[in-house]
């Protein structure tokens, strides 16, 4: 072997180091000289692992397993870092993977084929004033996020942080991070993330933004664990707050909501397209299929929408505006569970196959206030207005003394066809 090839192979042995032991994993964090860490076995106990700007951490062959001591966060990135075929293990409560905020650009975080047990979350703050992050396949088997006290707060409501958190709180609008998100699950059916499941936004409306391609979701669980009556406490199961800003979401799987104030699907930021193509489900009161206070270009809901628990609505356009909105099949259960609600212009609303409420009334959750409201199954509110509304499959309602249509604002065209129904006493 020449002299040359000898220089190049030990380079090589220096940029890589082939982990098979906690302490050859710490010290290859701390080597400036290494730049891929190449996994060989499962490791346990482990400590707090920051890697170095540029690093890489891999898996060689079969994914191996990372665990962390309890009550110790898992794996911090810096800049430029890339971390492939690993599965993270922390307490639930804690941050399997978490960024430094000691560096002012987090340049690209790339993320491929990871999966946790605990929290993700990614923060513009302190130094941290630039970067991209990048995903392909991230599952969140389980996460609880309720102690961070650190919240966004509007409408009258605050909401918990989620299992997964994108979220630059930087209040300079110069700040900018930028994403795209792929293939994003949270919790199992049965076994729900604690407080929201996907999280994104920025520093307020005139703060630092995120811009996001993408944001796609497979299956996402979640209960917020909110306390019956609560009335300034949501969480979401896929949250654009705002200071987000997104050309495409995506939700390739179900979105399933168990506690009281859980939304499903909640838009506060700026979304181009939204496309919800597996069914909504939310369980608990004063749940919500969709919400919207954001700016909302199309909504496309390919499969029903249904809700349980009182209050728990399905469509709501309180704020922000919704340019066209489209829809499978919404059926609410509770009381005080109004179908659609609209409160705000909009443009246009269609459904394919009917809008029925089973309950009557009750109280539910608006604007940071429990109200009593009817299970109408088209509400247009008083300053709101539609261009176009058209159902097919009827409005129906089964409910004591509810009417399936009320209107106080205004609607250009309406069709229904399929009819009014109202089945409950004295509707």
């Amino acid at each position: 072997m020449s002299q040359m090839q000898t220089e190049a192979q030990n380079r090589t042995q220096r940029a890589q180091a082939i982990i098979t032991t906690a302490e050859s994993l710490i010290a290859a964090t701390k080597d400036t000289s290494v730049r891929q860490l190449i996994i060989e076995q499962d490791l346990e106990a482990l400590p707090t692992i920051a890697l170095l700007p540029g690093q890489e951490l891999r898996s060689k062959g079969a994914r191996s397993t990372l665990t962390f001591l309890p009550d110790s966060d898992g794996l911090q990135v810096s800049a430029n870092n890339c971390v492939v075929d690993i599965d993270l293990r922390a307490s639930s409560d804690k941050r399997a993977l978490f960024n430094s905020c000691e560096v002012t650009d987090i340049g690209r975080i790339e993320l491929r084929n990871i999966s946790t047990v605990g929290r993700v979350q990614i923060l513009a703050a302190d130094k941290v004033r630039a970067g991209h992050i990048e995903i392909n396949g991230l599952d969140i088997i389980s996460a609880d996020t309720l102690s961070e006290v650190q919240r966004p707060h509007e409408y009258g409501v605050e909401v918990l942080q989620g299992a997964f958190t994108l979220w630059n709180l930087q209040p300079d609008p110069e700040v900018i991070l930028s994403a795209n998100l792929i293939g994003l699950s949270a919790g199992r059916l049965g076994a729900p993330v604690l407080g929201s499941g996907i999280f994104v936004g920025g520093a307020g409306e005139k703060g630092g933004r995120v811009n996001i391609q993408h944001l796609e979701t497979e299956a996402v669980y979640i209960d917020g664990k909110i306390a019956p009556g609560t009335p300034d406490q949501i969480s979401g199961g896929v949250f654009t707050v705002y200071g987000a800003y997104a050309d495409v979401v995506v939700n390739h799987g179900p979105v399933v909501t168990y506690g009281t104030n859980d939304m499903a699907l909640d838009n506060w930021g700026v979304v181009d397209r939204w496309i919800a193509k597996q069914k909504i489900l939310t369980l608990g009161a004063s749940g919500i299929g969709f919400v919207n206070f954001g700016k909302l270009g199309e909504l496309r809901v390919e499969a029903p929408i249904e809700t349980y628990g009182q209050g728990a609505r399905g469509f709501n356009v309180y704020a922000g505006t919704v340019e066209v909105a489209q829809f499978d099949r919404i059926l609410t259960h509770g009381d005080g569970a109004v179908r659609v609600q609209i409160s705000q212009p909009i443009g246009e609303l269609r459904v394919a196959r009917g809008i029925e409420t089973l309950g009557g009334s009750g109280e539910s959750l608006v604007k940071g206030k429990l109200k009593y409201l009817s299970a109408v199954s088209l509400s247009i509110m008083p300053g709101a207005s539609a261009r176009s509304v058209v159902i097919e499959g009827g409005l129906k309602t089964n409910g004591k003394d509810i009417a399936p249509l009320e209107q106080h604002g205004s609607i250009d065209t309406l069709k229904i066809s399929g009819g009014f129904v109202a089945v409950g006493d004295n509707s």
